[in-house]
C-alpha cells in the first residue's frame, strides 16, 4: 500500500520512485495480464475509462478516430462530448461489416480504429483479422475492447490487433467489487508514449485494487466457461418462447455473424440480447419480475445481471443513432452467470409470464 519507494541515491529509483507511476502489486497483476492476452506489455488503470483515455491521450488536433458504432455508452460519450470538442479530435461512427467500405473511410489523419467484437449491447460481431488486414500500411492503432470476450475466449493480439482493453470492472475482477481496466499490446513505442500518459494524468490502478483484480484473474477460466455454459443454454430457451421476438447471442448459429465471431472466438461469451414482444411496457414488467436475475448496470459478475440499455446504459447514445442500432424498448441485454442453469432458465421463465 506504499505511496512513495526509498532511493539509495538521489534521482536513482529503484524499479519504483512513487505509486502513481506504479507499484509492486500493479506490476504483479500487468505481468498476469500481458500473460493471458499473449502480450509483451500491460497497464492497469483505475477504470474502463481510464484505459480508454491513456489510448485516445495520444492523438492531437485534428487526428480521426473511427469507431465502430455500436460502441459502449461510455466510449461514445467520451469521444462525442469530450475528446471531439474540447480536444478537436475527429470521429466517424460506422458498421465494419463491410471490409470494401470500411476501407473507404480510412483517412490519412485516421490514428485509430476502435472495435468492440461482440458490441454493446446489439452483440455484433466481426472478423478481426479481415479488419486488421485492411489497415496494414496505413499506421493506424487497432484497439480492439476485449471485455465481452475476455482473454478465456478471445485473443485480438493474436489476430492482428496493437492494443487491447478491457474493463476489469467486469469479467476479470469478476465479482463486482472492484473499479478497474487495464490495456494490453506488444509496441514498446506505444509502451513509451501510454507510460508518459499514464504516469501524468495519474490513470493507473491503485495497489489495494490491483490485488482484488489479480484475485479474480486467478478464477477467470472457470467463471467465463461456466457463463459460456449458461448463456448458451438461455440463450436457445429465449429463442424458443413466444414472449420473445429476437435474440442475438454469438454462440446461436442464427446470430447474423456467426461465421465471423467463431474466426475470432473459442466461447460464445456471456452475454444476450432479447427483444421481448410488447415493447417497453413489457420490458419492464419482464425486468421487474426477475429474481436469480438483478436489474442492474454492470456485467461480468458472478451473479447474473438485467438491464434496459434505452433508459440505462445507452441513455446518453443520442435518439437518432440509438434508432439506427435498434436499441429500443423491446430490448434487454442479460448478463449471464453462473448460478444453477435449470435456477436461471426457470427464472426466465416465469418472469416472461409477467410480460
Amino acid at each position: 500500500m506504499a505511496t512513495t519507494f526509498q532511493q539509495d541515491e538521489p534521482g536513482k529509483p529503484h524499479c519504483f520512485d512513487y505509486a502513481r507511476c506504479g507499484n509492486p502489486t500493479r506490476l504483479n497483476l500487468e505481468r498476469a495480464l500481458a500473460s493471458v492476452e499473449n502480450a509483451t506489455y500491460a497497464f492497469a488503470c483505475s477504470s474502463g475509462m481510464a484505459a480508454h483515455v491513456t489510448v485516445m491521450g495520444m492523438l492531437q488536433r485534428g487526428d480521426h478516430v473511427l469507431c465502430i458504432d455500436d460502441v459502449y455508452g461510455g466510449t461514445q460519450r467520451y469521444l462525442r462530448r469530450i475528446l471531439n470538442p474540447n480536444a478537436g479530435v475527429e470521429l466517424t461512427f460506422s458498421d465494419f461489416s463491410n471490409i470494401s467500405e470500411f476501407k473507404k473511410q480510412i483517412r490519412p489523419s485516421t490514428k485509430v480504429c476502435w472495435l468492440e467484437t461482440p458490441t454493446n449491447p446489439t452483440l455484433k460481431c466481426f472478423d478481426i483479422k479481415a479488419i486488421a488486414n485492411a489497415l496494414k500500411g496505413t499506421g493506424v492503432i487497432l484497439v480492439v475492447d476485449n471485455t465481452f470476450q475476455t482473454p478465456i475466449n478471445q485473443n485480438p493480439l493474436d489476430l492482428g490487433a496493437d492494443i487491447v482493453s478491457h474493463s476489469m470492472t467486469k469479467y476479470i475482477g469478476g465479482h463486482s467489487d472492484v473499479i478497474a481496466g487495464c490495456l494490453c499490446f506488444n509496441s514498446k513505442e506505444l509502451y513509451d508514449k501510454m507510460f508518459f500518459i499514464l504516469k501524468t494524468m495519474g490513470t493507473g490502478l491503485s495497489a489495494f485494487d490491483s490485488w482484488v483484480a489479480l484475485r479474480g484473474l486467478k478464477t477467470l477460466h472457470v467463471r467465463v466457461r461456466a457463463a459460456n455454459e449458461n448463456s448458451l443454454a438461455c440463450a436457445k430457451f429465449l429463442e424458443s418462447h413466444k414472449k420473445v421476438t429476437a435474440v442475438r447471442y454469438p454462440g446461436l448459429k442464427s446470430h447474423p455473424q456467426y461465421k465471423a465471431h467463431w474466426n475470432n472466438s473459442r466461447g460464445g461469451g456471456g452475454m444476450i440480447t432479447v427483444f421481448i414482444k410488447g415493447g417497453q411496457t413489457a420490458a419492464h414488467k419482464f425486468l421487474k419480475a426477475l429474481k436469480v436475475f438483478t436489474l442492474a448496470e454492470s456485467l461480468g459478475g458472478v451473479e447474473s445481471l438485467a438491464e434496459h440499455p434505452l433508459v440505462m446504459t445507452h441513455g446518453s447514445v443520442p435518439a437518432e443513432h440509438r434508432k439506427i442500432l435498434g436499441i429500443d424498448g423491446s430490448l434487454v441485454r442479460l448478463s449471464v452467470g453462473i448460478e444453477e442453469q435449470a435456477d436461471l432458465i426457470e427464472d426466465l421463465r416465469q418472469a416472461l409470464a409477467k410480460a
